[in-house]
Parts: structure tokens; sequence; C-alpha cells
């Protein structure tokens, strides 16, 4: 039988108990379908009240580590989104209403058994303070040596004195571009690019300058002529899983990126954040130029979007003033938050976390082939998103307001579009950020409708 430990905990027993089941989930002491004891059995090898483990199993259940079954028990959960009604508002996402398809984060997964365990260990630790005071030393060297070893797994030789924390990855490409460009510079991107990026240009001062795609993404051909063609001495790139179009180069597109780099003497600041997704991906640009990469990476999108660290592996050159611009624009990301991280990469946890990332997406991607059959044009199965090129009776636009009108909220191929650059007549749909694969169907069967309307949308064409 199960039975917690409770000896060094302190605080309400029954908050204890829910704790330790959360704990016992997280090491894998408690696994999926497993049942928990009676709870008079439990109150009894314990010695506390009935009531005490009553109000323990309850709140085990809000935390949505445990669902109970009338006249069955109480069993451990699934791992995977928590339940509508575990929900709590302004701390979940909707369980009803529009189905969202605009948001690029990681799915609910259970992040928050391992959280709970997490905070209830370093409730024990000695030296809280120093969480609560400026870092230096020892502590950012420690979270830094995380960073290396999380970005090893990419393949990459990482040194931790070269690793720069951030407040996640787009605090990253800030500190990035404020460290390797000044303002009025040209700045070299794909033609449809991470919108966040076009208004970080924008308020620096930055012009970014449009690179024709192909199915790989960037272009070598198209980049070799802007670079002869312009001003710019940085390039900033989305290799793997690229936003919104889904592309990723193929190892020797990297390596004809970087040769380019190298002949042009380019910076690059290359934007990694999905490349944990895939199970096996080429080798990060940076791989093939280190002296010239700004590699951007981070854990919200692979673990869980409100854990803000971000890491930086900077060329020797660029260390120190990318380290100048981090501390102008945030000081520190919270040293709390990077420890939180630190554990979760030491201990495996964050493998964990990240494997049921690609589960799920790879689920809903085959819900979405299922469904939208060869509209589909993402070819890696662990994406959280999807590239939709729309039929000539349809204009983006009008397809985006007709899916809102029926529930739906995407994004078109406008928001993503260098100034410069002609659109496509497309959409994209994230698929990870609604709470269950239910409403995801639902969405994307609201989508396979719309794009069968030839005869009634006729009219819309412009």
């Amino acid at each position: 039988m199960w039975c917690p430990t409770l000896n060094g905990k302190s605080g309400p027993k029954y908050l204890s108990i829910a704790e330790a089941i959360g704990e016992s989930l997280a090491d894998g002491s408690l696994s999926e379908g497993c049942r928990l004891p009676a709870q008079r059995d439990l109150a009894y090898e314990l010695g506390i009240s009935l009531n005490t483990v009553s109000r323990a199993y309850a709140e085990a259940v809000r935390r949505g580590f445990v669902h109970g079954e009338v006249g069955r028990g109480t069993y451990v959960r699934a791992a995977g989104p928590l339940p509508a009604h575990t929900q709590r508002a302004g701390m979940q996402r909707p369980a009803d209403g529009p189905v969202d398809f605009t948001l690029n984060l990681p799915a609910a997964g259970d992040g928050a058994a391992a959280l709970a365990h997490t905070l209830g260990t370093l409730r024990s630790a000695s030296a809280l303070e120093s969480f609560l005071d400026y870092q230096t030393g020892g502590g950012i060297a420690r979270h830094a040596a995380a960073g290396a070893r999380w970005i090893g797994q990419l393949g990459l030789d990482a040194d931790e004195g070269n690793i720069v924390l951030t407040n996640g990855a787009q605090h990253g490409l800030l500190a990035s571009i404020m460290a390797a460009t000044r303002p009025g510079d040209v700045v070299l991107t794909e033609s449809m690019t991470y919108a966040p990026v076009k208004a970080i240009a924008a308020h620096l001062g930055r012009k970014l300058f449009p690179v024709a795609m192909d199915e790989e993404g960037l272009s070598p051909e198209a980049l070799e002529l802007a670079c002869t063609g312009s001003s710019a001495r940085t390039l900033y790139c989305l290799p793997t899983l690229h936003t919104p179009t889904t592309a990723t180069m193929s190892e020797g597109r990297r390596r004809d990126i970087a040769a380019i780099a190298r002949r042009h003497d380019l910076t690059i600041i290359e934007d990694d954040v999905f490349g944990f997704l895939p199970p096996e991906r080429p080798p990060p640009i940076a791989h093939f130029a280190p002296e010239r990469t700004l590699f951007v990476t981070s854990v919200s999108k692979c673990l869980a979007p409100g854990l803000r660290v971000g890491y930086v592996l900077a060329p020797e050159r660029l260390s120190g003033s990318l380290r100048a611009m981090v501390n102008l624009s945030c000081w520190m990301p919270p040293p709390l938050m990077a420890e939180i991280a630190s554990r979760w990469i030491e201990d495996g946890t964050a493998r964990r976390l990240n494997e049921f990332q690609r589960s799920e997406a790879q689920h809903r991607q085959s819900m979405a082939r299922r469904i939208l059959g060869a509209r589909c044009r993402n070819n890696e199965p662990c994406g959280f998103h999807e590239w939709l090129l729309l039929p000539p009776y349809w204009r983006a636009d009008a397809f985006r307001r007709a899916a809102e009108e029926r529930g739906v909220k995407l994004l078109t191929a406008e928001t993503f579009a260098v100034e410069g650059s002609t659109p496509p007549n497309a959409i994209r749909l994230c698929l990870s950020h609604e709470t269950t694969r239910e409403r995801v169907v639902h969405g994307l069967e609201i989508i396979a409708r719309l794009f069968d309307e030839e005869t009634d949308m006729a009219d819309l064409v412009v």
C-alpha cells in the first residue's frame, strides 16, 4: 500500500499528503491508473483523522493529481491536460468559448505535479535568501551549467561561460538584437517571420529586410542576393519548425547559410525555440558557424510557457555586450525560476515533460491530418502548428472572419509578413494551446467545412 512519509514536512497535514501525492507522481512511485489507499486505511496507517485524509484527497483532486470514482475509489489521473473542472479562472486556459488556434504555446501537461515536488524540496533547502537577492558568481554559474547541458542535447558543444540567461526566448531575441546591431541597422530575415521580432525591430529602430523562402525555409540564393544588395550585417532566422510556415532546414541548407554568413561577415541570431520538439533534427546553424551565431532557446515552448527561462549561447566577441543588454533590460532573470528550470534539467523532469509535449503534439498533428488531409503542410509530426494554403475562392482575411463567426480564432499570413514582402494566401493554426483534444477536433472540423464552402463563398473573392 502506498503511504506518504510526512517526516520533515511542516504545515497542515492534509496539504502535506496532497504534496506527497504530487511528489510520488513526479518520481514515478505512483503511476497512471494506480488506486490510492482507502481513506480510512490511510488514516489508520498515518495515525490521523479520517477528515484529514478526506481533505487531502480533495486537494489532490483539485490540483489534478487524481480523480475519484464513486463506489470505486481514488485513482491517479492520466498525464495530460487538467480536467476542465479543476481549472481556476485567470490561471488556466478557457475550457469553453471560441476555439483558440492563435497562441503557439505548449500543451497543458502535468507540470503542476513536478512543480509541487520541486517547491516542496526547495522549502527545506538552505540559503533560500539567495533567491531573493541579486545573483553573482556561483548561482549564475550553476544555472548556466544547466543551460549548457540542456543545449548540449541539440548537438551543440556549449561552454557554460558563454551561456547568458534571459527571461525566456523572446527576451533573448531582444537582448541579442540590441547586442548585435545599432539603431538604423538592417537585419535580414525570412520574408515571413516571428511576429514579435517585427515589433522589436520597429521599437529599436532596426529595419527588417525580407529574404525569400522555399519549402525548406530561408533560400540561400536569396540570402546571397540580399547580402550584396543591402548593408545588412545581421541575419535573424528560425531554421527548425519555422513560424508560421513549419519549414525545417536540412543539414545541407544549414551549412549553406553558415557559409554565406562567413563570406559576408554576417552575425546570425538563430531562434531555436522549437528545437526540442523533434526527436531527431539537423544540428543548429550555430554548430557550423559558432564564432558568429547567437543561439537562442528556452524551456518555455518545450516544457511550460510560464517558466520564463531562456538561454543564449553567445560567441566570445558578443557575450559581454549580450550580458550588458540583459542587465539593461531586466538586470537578471528571477533566480527562483532559473533554479526550478535547473533542477528539472538536472533530475530528468525536463526530459519527461518535453517527451509529453512531443507525444501530445504528435496526437494533435494526427488529428489535423485526419480532418484536413493533404491541406496540412507540416511534415514534422511533433510540431505545434499547421500552415494551410487557402484555395483561390477564399481570401485569408475573409476566411479568418468566417472562422471567428463560427467560433474559431486563427491568424493569417499577413501577421507574419515582413514589410516589403507579399504574404501568401494562407493561415496558421496552433494546435497545442487548447486544453482538450476534443476542442481541437471541434475547431478543425469547422475549418474543414469552411474549406468546402466554395460555392457559397465565391462572392468574397476580391
